[in-house]
């Protein structure tokens, strides 16, 4: 088996939280020099952006220094760089910090706030809003929640440690429980458990339901009804993306403020932040990996259409 490189420490500081860009030269090529290479890698670049930051010393090796354009190309060179941050809209909403020792943090994210970096949500995101916060820079995330969903997302403290935790999500060593506001439906009959296929395709908003064996488990309960709406518990067995909203949506009742299920309505415009769609990570609970304690952790929030529903519809429609 072909072992892994070593990824040597980057020798840039981050930026508002965010790290620089990092880059290996591929063993299996050959260009003639560093910038042949990477103006071809980074074609997506404004045209020149790339041979600006060669020839203002933005691209530094291993040691920090400078590389040049005309440097010769030398498989397994390793090279980092900042991108140019984005101009994000600030989402207006407190991150809270529910528990917090030598080797988690654990978030109450709100809605409309990225876990991690990626495309246009970068400082906005909830990983560089807890480095910059908290003075954590070696903060990562043991898994992703959705951008348009809030509650609870694990963040490790220590690089060799993430593995351990990310284990725990990927052989479904934690229990995840949801709240979402939907229609209630009394020709529905919960509790029920539902099963499907999921596929969700690159480039694609919406994923969907298709034939074949399940590869997404729910069981979705009713807590309580408020005349037309219900507020619901869903127990997530697998982790698909969008999978809550699908099956929600497979049901009949589609979460409350969703843009994707049963319809994509289009992007929540950047700043538009009257309508979040109603559903709430509400609790994680596992045992840690590396202490052995018992984690039970409960989000804070509440989901708006359920305190008033009149005035979240008059908002939406606003």
């Amino acid at each position: 088996m072909r072992r892994k490189p070593r990824i040597p420490p980057s020798p840039l500081p981050q930026r508002q939280g965010v790290d620089p860009v990092r880059v290996r030269l591929p063993v299996s090529e050959d260009w003639a020099t560093v910038g042949d290479y990477l103006v071809a890698r980074l074609s997506g670049a404004a045209p020149g952006v790339v041979a600006d930051m060669l020839a203002s010393g933005l691209v530094v090796g291993v040691d920090g220094h400078p590389v040049a354009a005309r440097t010769p190309y030398t498989p397994g060179l390793w090279l980092w760089f900042h991108r140019d941050l984005p101009l994000e809209v600030p989402v207006p909403f407190a991150l809270e910090v529910v528990h917090r020792d030598a080797h988690l943090v654990v978030a109450d994210k709100p809605h409309f706030l990225a876990t991690t970096p990626r495309g246009g949500h970068v400082t906005e995101t909830a990983l560089a809003r807890l480095r910059r916060e908290l003075g954590i820079p070696t903060l990562g995330a043991a898994h992703r929640l959705d951008r348009l969903t809030a509650g609870l997302v694990l963040f490790t403290v220590r690089p060799e440690e993430r593995g351990a935790y990310q284990t725990l999500f990927s052989t479904r060593q934690v229990r995840k429980e949801y709240e979402a506001i939907a229609p209630y439906d009394p020709s529905l009959t919960v509790p029920r458990t539902v099963r499907s296929r999921i596929l969700k395709e690159r480039g694609v908003p919406a994923a969907r339901e298709v034939e074949g064996a399940p590869n997404a488990e729910t069981l979705v309960e009713l807590i309580e009804r408020k005349g037309a709406l219900g507020r619901y518990r869903l127990t997530p067995r697998t982790g698909q993306t969008h999978q809550l909203r699908v099956h929600m949506s497979g049901l009949g009742v589609p979460i409350l403020g969703d843009p994707l299920y049963p319809e994509v309505t289009g992007p929540v415009p950047a700043g538009d932040f009257r309508r979040p769609l109603q559903l709430l990570a509400r609790r994680l609970e596992f045992t840690d990996p590396v202490t052995g304690v018992e984690h039970r952790l409960r989000s804070g929030r509440t989901l708006r259409a359920w305190e008033s529903y009149q005035d979240w519809a008059g908002r939406r429609d606003g």
